[in-house]
């Protein structure tokens, strides 16, 4: 028996033999790692990869709402139909970003592949991509991903470049294929539309801005988060 592996008999002629194949939470784990070696920024922290909704903290009504829509994306969720992801937003430490582990880990259990991005580190190896080559090829794998989740957007140091052809073209990519999109963010629509609007050379760009923010309205509904901030 190889691990990640099931069995098959096949008859060739008057033999029978044994093929391995690739069980489903292989294909999803492999992929997964394939990912993790093309991006170093979706290195994900421990205590999120073994997030699920049973270890979740319910002590706000925001909080269990908001994980009540998670649980009920990944009930309901088939590739087949256009399905909205959440822009879950609210202060530090509220336990956003542990969501979407949940999110994921529930999905790979139901043999739906994901990827979590963190944002402002994804700039900045982007911009180092620029010297080998590899930006495209990175930037295929996070539009096509199956479940995409964008975590802490708004926290990166904003360019026309990066907004523009980076994040526009992701969003527009998926919007274009109706692909399930997920953000978690310190900013509510109106701030995040502000942060959009000033690139880091201080220019105002209201138009480009809204563009994006338009993608995001179609490809997420905003949650708010409260509670206690659970770093300190």
């Amino acid at each position: 028996m190889m691990k990640g592996f099931d069995p098959h008999l096949v008859i060739r002629g008057n033999t029978i033999d044994i093929e391995y194949h690739r069980c489903p939470r292989k294909v999803v784990h492999d992929e997964r790692t394939s990912s993790q070696r093309l991006i170093k920024s979706l290195y994900v922290p421990k205590d999120i990869l073994q997030a699920s909704f049973t270890t979740l903290d319910l002590d706000s009504k925001s909080r269990l709402e908001a994980v009540r829509l998670a649980k009920n994306f990944v009930e309901n969720y088939s590739a087949d139909e256009r399905m909205k992801g959440y822009y879950f937003y609210g202060k530090f430490g509220v336990g956003k970003s542990y969501i979407l582990g949940a999110i994921a880990n529930e999905l790979a259990q139901n043999k739906v592949a994901s990827m979590i991005v963190y944002v402002p580190e994804f700039f900045r190896e982007i911009k180092q991509s620029l010297g080998d080559n590899s930006l495209n090829e990175k930037l295929e794998a996070v539009k096509a991903a199956p479940v995409l989740m964008l975590d802490d957007i708004g926290a990166e140091t904003m360019s026309s470049w990066g907004r523009d052809e980076i994040l526009g073209t992701i969003l527009q990519f998926r919007m274009l294929e109706n692909l399930p999109t997920f953000f978690t963010s310190n900013f509510n629509f109106d701030e995040l539309t502000h942060h959009l609007t000033y690139t880091q050379r201080g220019e105002e760009e209201k138009l480009k801005a809204a563009r994006i923010m338009e993608r995001i309205k179609y490809l997420a509904k905003p949650v708010h988060i409260d509670g206690r901030n659970r770093r300190e």
